[in-house]
């Protein structure tokens, strides 16, 4: 499956699909172009927006900092723009934590 990935002047936009409310955190795999997500924070107060946040950092060896939830704060569907690194950097990392995501 491929994810969608947009441009922007900053970097790079990551569609992404949130599960809130799971037992485990972690990158369930890819669903019609958007990284599929689950966060074990429930979706009240941004907490599952947060922890997703985290999340990607932590997968993508990044700073909190570099990302931006750009839309999708009260949905499952959600864009989030990803700086600091570049679109191929991006993609291999993306690629080896969906690669680790298959063989649990």
């Amino acid at each position: 499956m491929k994810l969608e990935l947009g441009e922007h002047p900053q970097g790079t936009v990551l569609a992404v699909r949130v599960l809130p409310g799971a037992r485990r955190a972690g990158v369930r795999g890819v669903h019609g172009g958007a990284l599929k997500v689950a966060v074990a924070q429930p979706a009240e107060k941004g907490r599952a927006n947060e922890a997703l946040l985290d999340l990607l950092a932590e997968l993508l060896g990044v700073t909190r900092g570099q990302l931006e939830l750009l839309s999708g704060a009260t949905a499952p569907q959600k864009r989030v723009l990803i700086c600091g690194i570049d679109r191929t950097q991006l993609v291999a990392r993306l690629g080896k934590a969906l690669a680790e995501t298959q063989r649990q």
